[in-house]
């Protein structure tokens, strides 16, 4: 067995006798955690963000209710519900928006409220069905391949929606493939980098998404007229993704080497080195972080199910999900809440995403000053009490200055969470299960989405107190969570299992794990 197993791990490549080292070593001692060919892997893949805001997002302008006017003048024109009927017209068209083109006012309204709904349960599914391929047999590349490609396709159709139900069905399959775009995409970016650089590099990948945002609303501008026009404009993107940049992306060696493809990991890795100006030896291999255990099954699943099946996984990912769902409320809520300062809608949207990008220079900068949890638990509870603040107070006057002052704080430190919660998340499971592990975050934070705007709708103040109840809940979880700075990125969950226990030099071993 002793034998079988070093073959499997070694491959045809192993130097007999020579240094054998997991993958974050051999970075750091050889091929280099962060060079030109990290930092060029990374701005290629990480694009990806950029692709789904605009498949996400679009639905604020594609299903906007544009201004009406009466030709025959004031008060000659009959009900505004009736529209056309009733002597009615639309400013821009009534190809302007979904809205003009098929009568979704008054009665139908909720019918835009439904579209929205079912693009993040879309995304919800989604993200559970791709994280386990990109952890199995698909790997990360090309999971990433297939989502891209099926975004332009399913967004390319969606221009070509004849009525209102086919538009809502496309959604629904744009929000399947959309889901699990970021989350392919920040695997398959961060995984080759050494752990020196891996929180840091991870923090950046929410600029690519606001960047996203703010230049779909440029594109919005200029498609005013068309709302099909602006689906074919933003999803073309996705197809050059998929056909031009995808074949420079190299998939990563941590999934080879957990698929037990040593070979393919150090040709990577090797890669990696030259690029780099640097060489791994020759007598370099690779192992696994439960190598060690002659007892230990040669191949080990990449199920969710093991995740539940682990005592040190499973406290993790419950927790995981709450957080995740609550952050995610806040964030989107708080959004909407931009959307409604009474400012040009365009404006509005690239305000929003200015707002954000301070709190992700925050976690950015203090991510390996301060570590994982406290700035997780400081930066919602920042964002908790700021919100309930702006909760009680009267939106009259001067007051709705402060409230919204506070609300923008509330933003701020709800997408610092936000952006950290992604790298977080990623080095709380091994590589093994992460992907699947971040799908089932991912569908939580799905959810939070689709409640957003059903607890903005409330009124002016109740939603401000129920962002900040859900801004310190979530604060209060992340104690019970484990800090991962400087700790490895475990391959395997026997891995995980065997370091957690391992006892820390001049220190009492606290579990930090919250168990179910």
């Amino acid at each position: 067995m002793s034998t079988t197993t070093e073959a499997l791990l070694a491959g045809s490549g192993s130097g007999g006798g020579g240094e054998r080292l997991s993958i974050d070593d051999a970075l750091a001692l050889h091929a280099g955690e962060f060079g030109r060919w990290q930092l060029w892997h990374f701005l290629l893949v990480t694009a990806a963000w950029t692709l789904e805001a605009m498949h996400t997002m679009v639905m604020i302008f594609a299903d906007r209710e544009p201004a009406m006017w009466c030709p025959a003048g004031d008060g000659r024109c009959g009900d505004r519900c009736a529209g056309a009927a009733a002597g009615w017209e639309w400013e821009q068209g009534s190809g302007s928006s979904t809205v003009a083109e098929w009568g979704l006012v008054c009665d139908e309204r909720y019918k835009v409220g439904l579209v929205q709904a079912l693009f993040f349960a879309g995304s919800m599914i989604g993200a559970g069905v791709f994280g386990h391929l990109s952890d199995s047999f698909l790997g990360r590349k090309g999971t990433l391949h297939v989502v891209c490609f099926l975004n332009a396709i399913f967004g390319l159709l969606t221009a070509l929606s004849p009525n209102y139900w086919v538009y809502m069905a496309l959604r629904l399959l744009t929000g399947f493939s959309a889901g699990s775009v970021c989350l392919c995409a920040f695997v398959l970016a961060t995984e080759p980098i050494g752990p020196s650089y891996r929180g840091v590099t991870g923090m950046s990948t929410c600029y690519f998404f606001s960047g996203g945002i703010a230049a779909l609303a440029g594109i919005a501008a200029m498609c005013q007229s068309s709302w099909r026009l602006l689906y074919a404009v933003t999803s073309m993107p996705s197809l050059v993704f998929a056909l031009v940049v995808m074949p420079f992306v190299s998939e990563s060696p941590r999934w080879y080497l957990v698929r037990r493809r040593t070979d393919d990991a150090m040709r990577v890795l090797r890669n990696i080195a030259s690029t780099n100006g640097r060489s791994i030896p020759d007598g370099v291999t690779l192992k696994l972080d439960d190598e060690d255990d002659i007892n230990k099954k040669v191949e080990e699943s990449s199920s969710i199910l093991d995740v539940f099946r682990s005592r040190a996984t499973r406290g993790r990912l419950v927790l995981s999900v709450f957080i995740s769902f609550l952050c995610s409320a806040v964030y989107f809520g708080l959004s909407l809440n931009v959307v409604n300062l009474k400012l040009n809608l365009y404006i509005s949207v690239v305000a929003n995403c200015l707002a954000e990008m301070p709190g992700f220079l925050l976690t950015t900068v203090l991510l390996q000053r301060v570590g994982r949890k406290p700035l997780a638990i400081g930066s919602m509870i920042l964002s908790g009490v700021f919100c309930t603040s702006a909760g009680l107070i009267a939106g009259v006057g001067a007051l709705r200055v402060v409230r919204m002052a506070c609300g923008m704080v509330g933003i701020f430190g709800m997408a610092a969470t936000y952006n950290l919660l992604i790298v977080y998340t990623a080095e709380l499971f091994p590589t093994t299960v992460r992907t699947a592990a971040m799908g089932c975050t991912a569908q939580a934070s799905q959810m939070g989405a689709i409640l957003a705007p059903l607890v903005v709708v409330l009124g002016e103040q109740v939603p401000f107190a129920v962002f900040g109840a859900f801004g310190i809940v979530g604060g209060l979880l992340v104690f019970c969570l484990p800090e991962t700075m400087n700790k490895p990125l475990y391959d395997t969950m026997f891995g995980l299992e065997k370091g957690e226990r391992a006892p820390k030099s001049g220190e009492e071993v606290i579990s930090g794990n919250f168990e179910i």
